[in-house]
């Protein structure tokens, strides 16, 4: 994000932002509902912008999302947990060791591509969920106890970190190459671009910010379990990316806020959550068949908006 005015409307609209939720909070205008359900929002537009550098940046299709999730939440809670170290070095932790498994799902599987990938991704993420289901350690089927040390500040200062380094990372050469690769990664391969680093490049740095979010997860709630990392959380993720716009992060933000809202205050009729949370997918997609956002950004919009208004005035 460069140092422009939308970098700093940017920075002081996020500090504005979290003052007013942490003064809502030590005014006690938000219970413990609403605090859940901010937080809650906040890990999952972090999943979200971490994905969407792998599949809306980089175009790789992946499927193991939650593995990077469950490798973060399950690291964090040991670290915290059996060897009773401060919660952030559980959050460095748990996003070192999910770039470590990201690297190592990443350098074999991504020679592969479309659907190839989503499989062989998919797979690394039952293989983790499976490790973790038959490791006594950790409580295996039962799950892990864990103190609930996850609070507003923490959670806005990792997010507010994954969306300036990937925003940053997506605007640099870098992040061209990655959007060249997406474009068309055999003319991107004959121009000189290393397709293999870039995606493992882009992979690895999606993998870190999950393990953060994971860490995050583990410790929103008081006990961790296999299940809460299957198939349907790798396809949740995946849904807030693509009903967003693939390749637009505004576009991943708005879907996650959007179906977050939904699924929890629909919580309280769990025999048609499912179905009003699928009909409005469905709705969505009918009408918005690319996404809510396109590949555009809020930003943006502002500009069209801008050129209409003095395009007008011109034609005054």
């Amino acid at each position: 994000m460069k140092k422009s005015k939308q970098f700093w409307i940017f920075i002081s609209s996020s500090i504005a932002a979290y003052a007013i939720v942490q003064l809502l909070i030590m005014m006690g205008i938000l219970d413990d509902f609403y605090i859940n359900t901010i937080v809650f929002m906040s890990i999952n537009i972090m999943l979200a912008v971490s994905l969407h550098l792998v599949i809306g940046i980089t175009g790789q299709f992946s499927l193991g999302h939650a593995g990077f999730l469950a490798v973060g939440a399950y690291v964090s809670a040991i670290v915290t947990m059996k060897l009773h170290l401060p919660f952030p070095v559980a959050i460095l932790a748990a996003g070192v060791m999910a770039t470590i498994a990201g690297l190592i799902i990443g350098i074999p599987s991504l020679r592969l591509r479309g659907d190839y990938l989503a499989i062989a991704t998919l797979g690394f993420a039952e293989i983790i969920r499976i490790i973790f289901l038959n490791i006594e350690y950790v409580g295996g089927a039962a799950g892990m106890q864990v103190t609930h040390l996850t609070n507003w500040t923490y959670t806005f200062i990792c997010l507010f970190a994954t969306i300036v380094i990937i925003v940053n990372f997506t605007n640099s050469r870098h992040g061209r190459a990655c959007i060249s690769i997406r474009e068309n990664e055999i003319a991107a391969d004959a121009m000189g671009i290393n397709t293999t680093y870039y995606k493992v490049l882009a992979f690895a740095i999606g993998a870190f910010f999950a393990g953060i979010a994971g860490a995050l997860y583990a410790h929103n709630f008081y006990i961790i379990q296999p299940v809460n990392f299957g198939f349907l959380k790798s396809i949740d993720i995946l849904i807030y990316v693509v009903l967003g716009g693939l390749g637009s992060l505004s576009g991943a933000i708005v879907a996650t806020i959007l179906l977050t809202i939904v699924s929890t205050f629909l919580q309280s009729y769990p025999e048609t959550r499912m179905i009003i949370y699928s009909l409005v997918l469905i709705i969505v997609m009918l009408y918005r068949p690319k996404g809510l956002m396109g590949t555009m950004e809020i930003t943006d919009y502002f500009k069209l908006w801008r050129g209409s208004k003095g395009g007008s005035r011109h034609g005054q």
